[in-house]
């Protein structure tokens, strides 16, 4: 039962970054999309960043040109760059695989935006 872990959240001030991490416990993802999701209260869950195992990656609009999507083969990692975080950035990210036919999901980590 293969289980994904993100880490990074936590407290930052606005134009502040962050870096999350995503990895699974046991297989690797080299197969996979992964995918940051991210949810605040009240609001839909919307996709914020994915890159495929080619390395294709796709950004929602709110976050181009502020956050990297990226994955380290060698470490088994995916990661997402923050970078002049905003309030409205503020949620629950969550890290997401997904094969077509086979999906996982992380727990989740909150990110709080606020000075």
């Amino acid at each position: 039962q293969a289980q994904l872990v993100e880490s990074g959240g936590g407290l930052v001030q606005p134009g502040g970054s962050l870096r999350l991490s995503c990895a699974p416990s046991e297989s690797t993802i080299s197969y996979y999309t992964m995918g940051w999701y991210r949810q605040a209260p009240g609001k839909q869950r919307e996709l914020v960043a994915s890159i495929t195992s080619s390395g294709i990656t796709y950004y929602a609009d709110s976050v181009k040109g502020r956050f990297t999507i990226s994955r380290d083969s060698a470490k088994n990692t995916v990661y997402l760059q923050m970078n002049s975080l905003q309030p409205d950035d503020t949620a629950v990210y969550y890290c997401n695989a997904n094969r077509g036919y086979v999906e996982y999901w992380g727990q989740g980590t909150q990110v709080t935006v606020s000075s």
